[in-house]
């Protein structure tokens, strides 16, 4: 009987312990050390929330950049349903859905096959990837720029603008977060 109050007792303070306090504690922690990330690391166009940076979104008008594919939900983007399609390497849908992707690529963009970044035709882990590389930012920048009828440099220095390093110099690839991308784009005008 002494051995069941220990337990009552030991799963009442752990419960307390790690189910309250060290949720609560880390929030607060969050909050004071990280404010804009603990609320969603959220972008706004005026006072409209527009998206968050962490979190991708389709753009399919030829006046945006596009996203690199997602296998989230049903249509792609989904937040609550985060992951890829665990499509093996030798899946036949995969590789119909890589070469379809490949194909409107090269179509909307004018360019070869070859030319197209991997990027823009597979779906990362997540689904919810809101980068896209540099070279797969460049590729659309004739696109984009003769859409909103703009100088193609003026989106290239807005591409260079908003490409994030590696940090450190050392850790993790360049990118483009797509977003960002495309509300710097809106305010040209």
């Amino acid at each position: 009987m002494r051995e069941l109050w220990i337990s009552i007792r030991m799963t009442i303070i752990m419960t307390v312990l790690l189910g309250l306090l060290y949720p609560v504690a880390m929030t607060v922690i969050g909050y004071a050390i990280f404010p804009r990330q603990a609320e969603g690391s959220l972008l706004a166009r005026g006072s409209t929330i527009v998206g968050s940076e962490l979190i991708g979104q389709s753009f399919t008008s030829a006046k945006y950049f596009h996203s690199r594919p997602s296998a989230a939900g049903n249509n792609g983007y989904d937040a609550t349903s985060s992951g890829g399609s665990n499509l093996g390497p030798t899946s036949k849908a995969l590789i119909d859905s890589v070469g379809k992707r490949i194909k409107d690529v090269t179509e909307s963009e004018g360019v070869q096959a070859s030319q197209v970044p991997i990027d823009l035709v597979t779906a990362s882990g997540s689904g919810l990837d809101p980068d896209i590389s540099p070279a797969a930012a460049d590729l659309q920048a004739e696109r984009v720029a003769k859409a909103r009828g703009v100088n193609p440099d003026t989106v290239r220095q807005l591409i260079e603008d908003n490409t994030h390093r590696r940090w450190l110099g050392l850790f993790g690839e360049p990118g483009v977060n797509v977003l960002k991308l495309n509300l710097a784009i809106d305010s040209l005008h």
